[in-house]
């Protein structure tokens, strides 16, 4: 349906949109309609002509690129000419004095305790509600759940009591690692209690204490037969629940039922890659839930093997401390907000020449006045900070016009300056080569860095298109410039004095079934500086909080500092290949991978709205997709085609052999449209197809310009 618009000073606001804002939005925060209006359409205009200026720089340096490795194509680049050639440009920026980041008022979750961080669409509330909650997860269930632990009713829904026994050794053993007895092992300890401030541990008639006394907490329940124990390792939790009539406790002497680990320590809500949000229908629902959680109140009800079930965010947790006081731990996640980038605009408002707004000043405005709920309460936030994450922002300029940007923010809203802290995305090529500048220009406000190494290859590909093919996407993460990019990442932030004050993060663990490979390879996280990384789930959250047990990584920042520094020259090398030898099968068969995913993907963006899904791939192994992988599989085949290391044609050939693969994956799903029935007529196909043929002119290589034309359209057709 068309949407309805209202006049509102000089702007033309959706009815919805307006209807939500003025009853919804600013009710009780003290802020009138009318003056937020009216402060909001001078500062929108204002922004808006200054966002459509940094766009069309982006556009300007990439025309120079572009010629510039046309020019020097038939010859090797020499790297001291290459950055020459940027910063006369204007693309590489002198870097300045040292400095350190002034940001004030941050919480503990940011500054003080490293662990997990979960990224959830906050347009599905159900998944927002879960990922709120995930502070606490059950240490026995993600266990049991997952390929960690191995038995024969591994994927029985029977309870399989020898696979429980191996759940509380594998327990058992990490406690003996991070919170050992002074002499004895956890393993079949036969009790708990609580003694003069200290926590006793039972075994064969004899008492036994921590090694490190000041690792228990403390307790609920009597002191004597505690119905829960609380202990602590490198500023993360555990709780101790003692239930001997459980069934997970009948073969346990302690009467020990379940462990529930501190998890997700912050969470992003997301408002951008993994949602599928487009005009102000969706904008609202977004707006709603963030406000939900932000007053406290969001609930789902949900149907669930024919039970309806209510979720609702979770309080805090109550416990006795050794001191005999009654004290709280936060019960949930601390939330933070990801807006959209620069880029791109909503339909939702129009503006008074007739152009959308663009959609990161309307969420910058609107996801803040959400959150200025919380500051009364300040159930998320203790310090009473608004925490925005602030993706794809591209060099110092950008990043500066943020500031400006939630300046006029706390302006328009009474709030004081630099409330709003902002997360810096480190995931274009621009702001990668450009870091210290860019933190700069946020340094009272920035609480976080983090890479994308999917964004970021998708923007090494687009912005040196022209410099030639680029080697296979499996080569990328062994390349030159991803070990300098991801390096280079954690030497700035520590140069900048993070350490202590702010986030410095690490990317997703894309494969959400496979937890046992995630608890090898994810804890280099943590040996590379990271004080949070991103995982996709709860159980996930639960199983990689292990390795901020088995490392202090603030001891290890410290370490790092001492290291070689990353090296400019290594950032800026170009991932490309000179006259590659690939067979056509090779060739095929990599076109194929990444056909086959991007199809995945698109077919549930275009048809359904789901804006990240787990997407199972060629080998009908789930990955977790989102518009960044979209990004580099659509921009690394438009390379290849670009230089004729495959055609049109033959693209267009593999892209119909995937979508019946695709359409036969999803077969069990009844909403789901299958693409090969008429690809001339499947708006996904097609989209898929122009993400590729139309590639090398999408700005930046972003995929969303077509992605919310196309799913639009699918929306009309739908009503």
């Amino acid at each position: 349906m068309p949407i309805s618009y209202k006049k509102v000073n000089n702007l033309k606001v959706s009815e919805d949109l307006l209807y939500f804002v003025n009853n919804e939005l600013l009710k009780d925060i003290n802020i009138s309609p009318d003056r937020f209006w009216l402060n909001f359409d001078k500062i929108a205009h204002e922004l808006a002509s200054q966002n459509r200026k940094l766009i069309q720089i982006r556009e300007n340096l990439q025309k120079k690129i572009d010629a510039w490795h046309i020019k020097n194509r038939n010859s090797r680049i020499e790297i001291a000419e290459y950055k020459k050639f940027l910063i006369e440009i204007g693309y590489l920026r002198e870097e300045g004095t040292d400095f350190n980041i002034e940001t004030e008022n941050i919480d503990d979750e940011i500054a003080n305790i490293a662990g997990p961080q979960l990224v959830v669409p906050v347009m599905n509330a159900r998944y927002t509600l879960n990922a709120a909650n995930a502070r606490w997860v059950s240490l026995y269930d993600s266990l049991y759940g997952t390929n960690i632990i191995e038995s024969e009713e591994g994927g029985s829904e029977r309870y399989d009591p020898n696979r429980g026994q191996e759940v509380i050794k594998y327990v058992r053993e990490i406690f003996d690692k991070y919170i050992p007895i002074d002499g004895t092992s956890w393993k079949n300890i036969a009790g708990l209690k609580i003694e003069n401030k200290n926590l006793i541990i039972l075994k064969d008639d004899y008492e036994y204490f921590l090694k490190d006394k000041e690792k228990f907490v403390g307790h609920r329940g009597d002191a004597h037969k505690p119905s829960a124990v609380i202990i602590k390792n490198n500023k993360l939790h555990f709780e101790i629940i003692i239930n001997p009539k459980a069934f997970s406790a009948a073969h346990d002497i302690a009467g020990i039922s379940d462990v529930i680990a501190e998890s997700a320590i912050s969470t992003i809500c997301d408002n951008e890659d993994s949602v599928a949000a487009v005009d102000s229908e969706d904008k609202i629902i977004c707006y709603r839930n963030w406000l939900g959680l932000m007053k406290g109140d969001l609930k789902i009800q949900f149907e669930k093997n024919g039970k309806t079930l209510e979720r609702k965010l979770n309080p805090d947790r109550s416990y006795i401390s050794k001191d005999g006081k009654g004290l709280k731990l936060h019960g949930r996640s601390l939330l933070l907000i990801r807006n959209v980038g620069h880029l791109m605009t909503n339909p939702s408002i129009i503006l008074k020449d007739g152009n959308e707004i663009p959609e990161g000043i309307m969420d910058a405005f609107f996801t803040t006045a959400a959150a200025m709920h919380d500051l009364q309460k300040k159930k998320n936030s203790r310090s009473g900070s608004i925490y925005i994450v602030k993706p794809k922002m591209h060099g110092p300029d950008e990043t500066a016009f943020t500031d400006l940007i939630f300046s006029k923010v706390e302006e328009t809203l009474g709030l004081k300056k630099f409330t709003c802290k902002i997360g810096i995305m480190d995931e274009e090529r621009r702001t990668s080569v450009n870091l210290k500048e860019c933190i700069r220009s946020l340094k009272n406000r920035v609480f976080f860095i983090n890479t994308g190494f999917l964004d970021r290859t998708g923007d090494e590909m687009h912005t040196s298109m022209e410099a030639g093919p680029m080697i296979k996407k499996g080569e990328m993460k062994s390349s030159k410039w991803i070990a300098a990019y991801e390096s280079n990442n954690v030497d700035i932030g520590l140069k900048c004095g993070f350490s202590g004050k702010a986030q410095i993060g690490k990317g997703m663990w894309a494969m959400p079934d496979k937890m046992k490979e995630m608890m090898e390879d994810k804890i280099n996280h943590l040996k590379s500086g990271a004080n949070c990384a991103w995982v996709p789930s709860p159980t996930a959250a639960s199983l990689h909080a292990l390795h901020y047990h088995q490392i202090n990584i603030f001891d290890e920042q410290q370490k790092i500092k001492k290291r070689e520094k990353a090296k400019l020259d290594d950032l800026l090398n170009i991932p490309i290949i000179n006259k590659p030898k690939w067979s056509e099968k090779e060739i095929n068969t990599e076109i194929s991978n990444s056909a086959q995913t991007l199809l995945g993907y698109v077919v549930r963006w275009i048809d359904q709205g789901i804006g990240c899904s787990k997407v199972p791939d060629i080998n009908d192994v789930g990955l977790m997709e989102d518009r960044a992988t979209l990004r580099i599989s659509s921009q690394h085949i438009a390379n290849w085609i670009h230089h004729g290391i495959t055609t049109k044609d033959n693209v267009l050939k593999i892209m119909k052999e995937m979508a019946i693969i695709v359409d036969k994956q999803n077969m069990d799903d009844k909403r789901y449209i299958n693409m090969s029935d008429d690809f001339e007529r499947s708006r996904a196909f097609k989209t898929a197809c122009e993400l590729i043929f139309k590639g090398k002119e999408q700005p930046s290589g972003y995929t969303e310009p077509l992605l919310h034309l196309n799913r639009l359209k699918r929306k009309i057709n739908q009503n």
